[in-house]
């Protein structure tokens, strides 16, 4: 039997085996190495092109993996097979969907001019106004990349969780604010500090 490897369970083993190896793959010669490491640890033979296939690395285009290269990598992370890293990921605590209640403001609450202060860590803090239609523009910025006149797009800010600010320009930028543009703060703990100036 065969799977897609754009499966999700796929993407968790990858990153599982990568967390053992101590490396990732990103070169012919890392699954060279993987080759290696799985012959000394299991006594198991698989080629390096067959390992290429599971990170989508194959030049042939290949985007299916059998189950036994699914079962030995999986035994490498400590399952008995694809099966058991399966029910092992179904039984483990980190959810990836949740209710939440959360501090939130939503930009069309918000009036023309209102000024927002938002922070991240280590130690980045900015103020925004809004200028409507769900666009705020940087006024002072401490520690961040982020410069006054910068502007973006964003519907919602949320306490605890990353920001991402759609159609980001810079100051200087006189074009149309390219849909495609996108900047993200707070990727690892979220928003620490969200409150309304004025």
């Amino acid at each position: 039997m065969n799977f897609k490897t754009d499966l999700p369970q796929i993407a968790a083993l990858r990153n599982r085996v990568e967390e053992t190896v101590g490396f990732q793959m990103k070169t012919h010669n890392d699954f060279v190495m993987l080759v290696d490491f799985i012959e000394r640890q299991l006594k198991e033979h698989m080629s390096e092109t067959t390992l290429e296939r599971v990170w989508g690395y194959s030049t042939r285009g290949y985007d299916t993996v059998s189950m036994r290269t699914l079962s030995v990598l999986a035994r490498l992370v400590n399952a008995n097979d694809w099966d058991s890293f399966c029910q092992m990921l179904r039984n483990e605590d980190q959810k990836e969907s949740e209710i939440f209640t959360a501090n939130s403001i939503l930009s069309t609450n918000l009036t023309v001019g209102t000024r927002l202060r938002i922070g991240w860590q280590p130690d980045r803090l900015i103020t925004v106004k809004y200028l409507g239609d769900n666009r705020f523009e940087a006024e002072t910025t401490e520690n961040s990349s982020i410069k006054p006149g910068d502007s973006f797009s964003c519907m919602q800010f949320q306490k605890g969780r990353e920001l991402y600010m759609d159609m980001f320009q810079r100051a200087n930028e006189t074009s149309t604010p390219d849909p495609n543009a996108r900047y993200v703060v707070g990727q690892r703990n979220g928003l620490t500090t969200l409150e309304v100036l004025a």
